[in-house]
């Protein structure tokens, strides 16, 4: 499991763990029954504090994305795949907006716009 720490972003780095872990999940690389790393491998791996890759960990867990078994670790959630279909739902929604957001700044209409996207679409499905 790969991930990348930026001292220089803005996000917390628990922040920038917990959002690289649900996306790998999201996106399937991480496996529903797969073993996380320990939280002190993980942190000894990125060279950071424990408490701040245990503090990812717990907001991993309360958002459902991961469970801990105490003496075993820490394992990718099975069976909560409407709630991973929702997190990805939200995370679209967000990125339409911000295509909103650009298209309106760009003076470009709604119709302008769907149509756009109907060309997507349609150029997809071939």
């Amino acid at each position: 499991m790969d991930l990348i720490i930026s001292n220089s972003s803005n996000r917390p780095i628990y922040e920038q763990i917990t959002t690289q872990i649900k996306e790998l999940i999201l996106t399937g690389e991480l496996q529903p029954g797969q073993k996380l790393p320990s939280i002190r491998a993980l942190a000894n791996g990125l060279r950071i504090s424990a408490i701040t890759t245990k503090r990812a960990y717990t907001d991993l867990e309360a958002q459902g994305f991961i469970e801990t078994v105490q003496g075993k670790g820490s394992f990718v959630t099975g069976g909560n795949v409407e709630l991973l279909r929702e997190e990805r739902r939200r995370q679209i929604e967000q990125r339409l907006m911000r295509l909103v957001d650009d298209a309106r700044s760009a003076d470009i209409g709604d119709d302008e716009l769907r149509e756009m996207m109907d060309l997507i679409m349609e150029g997809d499905a071939s």
